[in-house]
């Protein structure tokens, strides 16, 4: 049985008021966690002088597997997250997703919003690559093929270390914002496959300057746009989700077909 390192928060990226987090989801997550027949296990790591953890999903599979880094949306390592570990490894591969924020608990989502855009990029760059090395190194189960994805900050985070470590063979960025100038784009050696939502215009107004610098650059981004859904599909349209929206619901289905098959190409 997997046991849950701290209770989640949901809401979408801006909320009115601060909401207290174990009484907005409880168990969102946790439910698919402590079912799950698939090996799930925390490992420690070291990144510089600092040691952090990381959270492991094994899929049950007979060859070794390509690893999956998985980059956390602004609440942190959740208990969604780590149930999306879990479909990543039902799908065929090793998810591995870093703990950034380093064990920190939050009461409301206004301070987990807040410790992650404070964390220095130069911090989690380092937390990356010393995890990539950890996935390519140190788990025998591993083929050799690394790839990243991230949600929300995550997705945004993503492109961006697509731009910083060669090794990756691809990178799928859920909802996050774009690269804006030449000099973020230029180092990608892997393609990019955007998913975003239809009704998220702070994010999707990003998409076209993107499109644009990746082509001029000889880079491959194919960003597709979910009809109905907003910002966070992937979360709200889970169906363990209380608060589900149906339109979120369909893209999500719709993202996990194309994300497969992205996923077994590998």
């Amino acid at each position: 049985m997997i046991i849950p390192r701290f209770l989640a928060a949901l809401g979408l990226i801006f909320m009115a008021q601060p909401i207290n987090a174990q009484e907005v989801i409880k168990d969102f997550g946790k439910e698919r966690l402590n079912s799950s027949p698939r090996h799930g296990e925390w490992v420690d790591f070291k990144s510089g002088e600092r040691t952090i953890k990381a959270f492991v999903v094994y899929p049950e599979r007979k060859d070794k597997a390509p690893a999956v880094l998985v980059i956390h949306e602004i609440f942190g390592l959740t208990d969604w997250a780590r149930s999306l570990c879990d479909e990543l490894a039902e799908a065929g591969v090793i998810a591995i997703a870093p703990d950034l924020l380093s064990g920190q608990k939050f009461e409301d989502i206004d301070g987990a919003r807040k410790a992650t855009y404070a964390l220095p990029k130069e911090q989690v760059k380092a937390d990356l690559d010393a995890i990539a090395d950890y996935a390519l190194t140190k788990i025998p189960s591993c083929n050799g093929t690394l790839a990243v994805c991230g949600f929300c900050w995550g997705g945004g985070v993503t492109f961006s270390y697509a731009n910083e470590n060669s090794k990756l063979k691809a990178a799928y960025s859920f909802y996050g914002v774009a690269p804006d100038s030449p000099d973020k784009v230029k180092n990608i050696a892997c393609p990019v496959y955007g998913f975003y939502g239809q009704n998220d215009e702070r994010v999707d107004a990003t998409i076209p300057k993107a499109e644009e610098l990746m082509k001029a650059a000889g880079k491959k981004y194919e960003p597709v746009i979910y009809k109905g859904a907003g910002h966070g599909f992937m979360r709200s349209g889970e169906p363990a989700d209380p608060a589900v929206r149906e339109g979120d619901k369909k893209a999500r289905d719709e993202a996990w077909a194309r994300w497969k098959t992205l996923l077994d190409k590998l």
